[in-house]
């Protein structure tokens, strides 16, 4: 009866079935062959409502897509245009920064490449940048922001693994300082390979007069303190995270849409719909998932995995090897958020039994899926681009192999060295 069920579940699976439907019909199946009550799944879709970091999911999205809806993008480029643009490699450490920073408050890589990439594509070709390495820079750069604070994947990641309740726990606010610098190793590393890329090219310069500053800064003074309170306020625990998100929540809506007036107060109905749509798929998704994770626990399939793999590799070092390569793969055909609910459960365990420590694996895991997001053949942001700017997706994939090796070189050491992300943390 059980392999009928599982096949049927399976062939649900290969035809489109939603993934909430798959988890769940997964999660009763092996509740109902262990003889534990189904009341178990509601139990748990409770305890994840009646925790109290969740609050900052649906607040952070809300902020994030009434952000993407404005005009932040354009005075975002600008900004960092005027400040950043002289530098050697000026436009594209500009590029780098600006998709980083929208990225981490919208926590959509692929509203990135439309909306910032949409400007700073044709910048950087004027500027004299070769069209295959702009192409290839705006496609790689739409989710750099993923290991930034407040970034949704960090949070959720936080969630899913505070819910298991295992041991060498830790807080939101130490994932969030964890991702600094690997994000700045992957900039850094970005930026040089540009400057070397675009050697002997004759590259246009921006010039930093106080004039533009002053003027850049004016029309961005409204989002300069965002960032600057909230994360400040994270960062020194002076603000909770769903404190954070209440405050950053609140502070766009003014901002946005009664002070800018960028956001039409009309449309203010279309964006909490769209915001709450994604934010509905993901708490339903992450509850059965957490109910799926009851019965891995109670089935002891962790301790199984780990004896299995064990079998096989010895070492935490060919654990990482492993791990980076199958994160990889699913991060080109998975989007984020099923990636977290459906991988995180059975890695976090086996991974801790190897050493690695929780903080360090999430900032790994995330390295992983940023980089799968345009990894060939699949990868999301690829199609997006190709889309967005109208060239092959063969194209796309000769453009952003040299910047996925230069991401591939940080996250080697993102991986084989935990100090990058532990050395602020006390671990």
């Amino acid at each position: 009866m059980a392999a009928i069920v599982s096949v049927l579940i399976t062939f649900l699976a290969l035809f489109g079935a939603p993934l909430f439907v798959i988890i769940l019909s997964a999660a009763m199946l092996g509740f109902y062959f262990s003889d534990i009550p189904l009341t178990v799944i509601v139990v748990e879709i409770y305890r994840l409502v009646d925790t109290p970091l969740l609050l900052a999911l649906p607040l952070f999205t809300f902020a994030g897509y009434l952000l993407a809806e404005s005009n932040l993008s354009s005075r975002l480029v600008r900004l960092t245009q005027v400040f950043l643009g002289w530098l050697p490699g000026g436009l594209a450490v500009v590029a780098f920064i600006t998709c980083a920073f929208f990225t981490a408050f919208t926590g959509a890589s692929g509203v990135t490449i439309v909306a910032v990439g949409a400007l700073l594509y044709p910048a950087l070709v004027e500027a004299g940048y070769k069209d295959k390495f702009s192409l290839g820079l705006v496609t790689t750069s739409g989710s750099l922001g993923l290991l930034l604070a407040p970034s949704l994947p960090l949070i959720l990641y936080g969630v899913i693994v505070q819910q298991m309740n295992l041991p060498n726990s830790f807080t939101i606010q130490e994932l969030f300082i964890a991702g600094i610098l690997p994000a700045l190793l992957m900039i850094v590393l970005l930026t040089a390979y540009s400057i070397w890329s675009n050697r002997g090219q004759t590259i246009v310069r921006g010039t930093f007069t106080r004039h533009d500053a002053i003027e850049a800064v004016l029309a961005a003074k409204w989002e300069i303190p965002l960032p600057l309170v909230i994360l400040g306020g994270i960062y020194s625990g002076f603000f909770a995270i769903s404190e954070a998100a209440a405050v950053t929540a609140f502070y766009v809506l003014i901002v946005e849409v009664f002070i800018l007036k960028e956001v039409k107060f009309t449309a203010l109905s279309k964006v909490v719909r769209e915001a709450m749509v994604m934010v509905g798929g993901i708490l339903l998704i992450l509850g059965v998932s957490l109910a799926f994770t009851n019965f891995l626990i109670d089935a002891e399939i962790p301790q199984q995995l780990f004896e299995l793999i064990s079998f096989y590799i010895k070492d935490k070092i060919t654990f990482l090897i492993v791990l980076n390569v199958v994160l990889l793969a699913l991060g080109a055909i998975l989007d984020i958020f099923s990636a977290l609910v459906i991988m995180i459960p059975l890695i976090v365990p086996v991974a801790m039994r190897f050493g690695i420590d929780p903080v360090h694996l999430g900032i790994i895991f995330l390295a992983n899926m940023q980089i799968g997001y345009f990894t060939p053949p699949i990868g999301m942001n690829l199609f997006i681009a190709s889309f967005r700017f109208k060239r092959s997706i063969t194209e796309l994939y000769q453009a952003t192999i040299p910047f996925m090796f230069v991401l591939l070189f940080a996250l080697a050491i993102i991986t084989y060295v935990p100090a990058v992300s532990l050395v602020f943390l006390d671990r």
